[in-house]
């Protein structure tokens, strides 16, 4: 098994200044990925929040199965924990976070109100590993591009407070993955949206798992772009290769292959999905 250790000098600065500067800010805005509502989660950052009021956003629910986000919404309410479902492309889905801020704060605000404090400033930390959107979703909170994006791991290097017109100043942060990555299916999962990366695990291990995973919950998705029955579908890749060489993927030698499959699953030309499932035993 592989195991992943991506810990650049920057990431490491960034959990200390993190820690440092937690004791500044009111609330902690967690950002994740939708199609991996635990996978993108920094096992770190717990340790690092502690009792801070925090709530978890997930972004890019426009990539995600809507059916599965709703199941992950409602395994997050029973553990009362605040969460926002959001595609940050789209300025109308963040007044959904700020009324959350507003609920979850719904003390402190009420104090500062009944001390006429008028002019109040909430401050809120961004957090998330690398390529979950929290730049994007700076940008729309202040309405202008102040954070810088991309659609690669590691764009944010520094922290820096944003100011918004919502009452609300942000601080945000670099992408903070945990030191090492042991578990290989989340290694994979990650490395799929694009999280780490792509030399950190051959493209042929993450189209096999994609091609599996899509055999099991999207055949029908498979069925139809490659031209298959559903007793033709075979969960080893390797086996399905000959059969799909007249697509695009099968241009060139396997590996190409790979590459073309895992640019496919990334741009969304398999659908929507989300990899992290709810189990009954959640």
């Amino acid at each position: 098994m592989t195991v992943i250790q991506w810990y650049p000098g920057h990431m490491n600065k960034a959990k200390n200044q993190i820690q440092a500067r937690l004791k500044l800010v009111d609330i902690v805005l967690e950002i994740r990925d939708a199609r991996l509502p635990q996978s993108s989660r920094n096992p770190l950052l717990d340790q690092i929040i502690g009792n801070k009021p925090k709530i978890i956003i997930l972004n890019k629910s426009d990539l995600a199965d809507p059916k599965i986000t709703q199941q992950w919404q409602a395994y997050y309410h029973r553990r009362q924990q605040p969460i926002v479902v959001i595609d940050a492309q789209h300025q109308a889905h963040l007044p959904m976070i700020l009324t959350a801020i507003q609920e979850r704060l719904a003390t402190k605000i009420t104090k500062y109100q009944a001390s006429g404090v008028k002019n109040y400033t909430i401050r809120a930390m961004c957090l998330g590993i690398p390529n979950v959107g929290k730049s994007t979703i700076l940008n729309k909170l202040a309405g202008k591009k102040i954070a810088v994006t991309g659609n690669r791991p590691g764009v944010t290097k520094n922290q820096n407070w944003i100011h918004t017109s919502h009452y609300l100043d942000v601080l945000d942060t670099p992408g903070v993955l945990w030191p090492k990555i042991d578990d290989q299916e989340v290694a994979i999962k990650l490395a799929l949206s694009g999280a780490i990366k792509d030399s950190l695990l051959s493209s042929l291990d993450l189209a096999n798992f994609a091609w599996g995973f899509w055999v099991q919950y999207y055949p029908q998705i498979l069925e139809a772009r490659y031209h298959l029955s559903a007793t033709e579908l075979n969960p080893n890749l390797n086996l399905m290769f000959e059969k799909i060489t007249a697509t695009n993927e099968a241009a060139g030698d396997i590996d190409q292959q790979a590459r073309q499959i895992v640019q496919a699953v990334r741009q969304g030309s398999w659908g929507r999905f989300t990899l992290d499932r709810v189990t009954a035993n959640d």
